[in-house]
This record gives C-alpha cells, structure tokens and sequence, in this order.
C-alpha cells in the first residue's frame, strides 16, 4: 500500500510517492495508475491535490493521460532528477560533459554538413555579436546557445541532438558562467575558427577547435577550483 503523503507540499510529495511506486516497478510502463479518487484515498490528499502532482509527472514525462481511458506509466526515468544531479556538480565537471559533446558535434558537422548548414551557422555567428549589458547578458546567452546548437543539429545526430537539447537549460548556465565567474570567454575569433575547421570538412581539426575553444575555460577552473554557480 502507498504510504501517505506529508501534509507539507502536497502536490510535490504526492508526486513524489507515484513515483516511487513507478520506480519500484509496482506500477509499469504502460500499465494504467490507479484513478483519481482512488489515487486520492490512497495518498490521503484531495483530488484537486492528485490532479496537479499527475500534471507534473506528465510534465517530466513519467505519465501520459489518454482522454477517455486513464493515466499511464508513459517511462520510469524522471529527467528532472538527473538535472538535479548536474547542477550539483562541480563547474569543471559540466564544462567537461559540454565539452564531451561539442566535440562530437563539430566532428559529425565537419563530416555531414551542406552549404545552407554553412550560411546559417555564418548569419548565427553574426547575430551573436557581443554580450549587452544593459540585459545583463540574457538575449546574448541565447545567441550564444543557438549557435553552438545550430553545430549540434548539423551533425545530423539525432541522439546528440536531442541530449543537448535535454540540458539545454544547464549549457545556458555553463555559459552564463564565464560572465559572472571570472571565466574566460572566448571570442569571435575562436567561434571563427571552429566554423572554420567544420567547412574544411576535416573531422579532427573541428574537434580539435572546439577543444581549443573549451580548453581556457577549463584549465581556469582546474587552476582557480571557481564554485559551481547555483
């Protein structure tokens, strides 16, 4: 039997013990949960209170909800957790995965790119531009991202696509951390280059400038021990 949810954040560790039951394989993927009123016996919460903790496992991607037939266990991995993890790590830790998969990326582009991956990863680079500090930094960020992205879906990956998009959220810190950090941040210059290397179509030289590119930023926090920003 589910054992009941504190009366403290409802919501929260309502879900909290859905999950557990989905994690102890109590409830599978691809069977159907309990329904609400049931759910809500059993946690000791009211429905309005299962509804919203079955929103947020929907959210993450632990339950689907079909019209008409019920609530299903849709995976039993929370995404949420792991990125949860990630932030706890230290800022060379992160750097060293994004480093991980750039690479690979610049790899692949060099290798699979067209002449349109070319122009459009060029007009990225020039909208990039410079940080603004009247945003405190915010739409740069977000030049920065899709630019480095736009070198992940060139790569014509899909699996590393779609994981870098999955820590999208913890990329955009990691770059936001050379601003407010003290990091390095690297220049135009050094995005030229990797664009570079990927139109030579040679695949080391890309990997090799996008560790030249990431290497600054990582011997800076291997020398200075600079805190994970939180």
């Amino acid at each position: 039997m589910l054992l009941q949810a504190p009366r403290t954040s409802l919501a929260d560790s309502a879900a909290d013990s859905i999950r557990a039951e989905i994690a102890a394989g109590r409830w599978t993927v691809g069977s159907r949960i309990p329904i609400e009123p049931q759910l809500a016996q059993l946690l000791g919460v009211s429905r309005g209170t299962v509804r919203e903790a079955v929103k947020t496992l929907v959210s993450r991607g632990l339950l689907e909800v079909r019209q008409g037939s019920g609530t299903y266990v849709r995976s039993g991995f929370d995404p949420s957790l792991s990125l949860q993890k990630m932030r706890r790590a230290s800022l060379r830790d992160q750097f060293e995965v994004r480093r991980a998969l750039e690479v690979e990326a610049a790899r692949l582009a060099a290798l699979r790119h067209t002449a349109k991956d070319l122009r459009n990863l060029k007009a990225l680079l020039q909208k990039r531009g410079v940080p603004d500090a009247n945003d405190g930094g915010a739409s740069f960020i977000e030049r920065d991202l899709a630019f480095h992205m736009a070198i992940v879906d060139i790569s014509g990956n899909l699996a590393l696509a779609e994981t870098c998009r999955f820590i999208a959220g913890y990329v955009k810190e990691t770059i936001a951390s050379t601003m407010n950090a003290g990091l390095p941040e690297p220049d135009t210059a050094a995005h030229i280059a990797i664009v570079e290397a990927i139109a030579s179509r040679n695949a080391d030289r890309a990997a090799e400038a996008v560790r030249a590119f990431m290497s600054p930023m990582i011997d800076a926090l291997a020398r200075d021990e600079v805190e994970p920003v939180r």
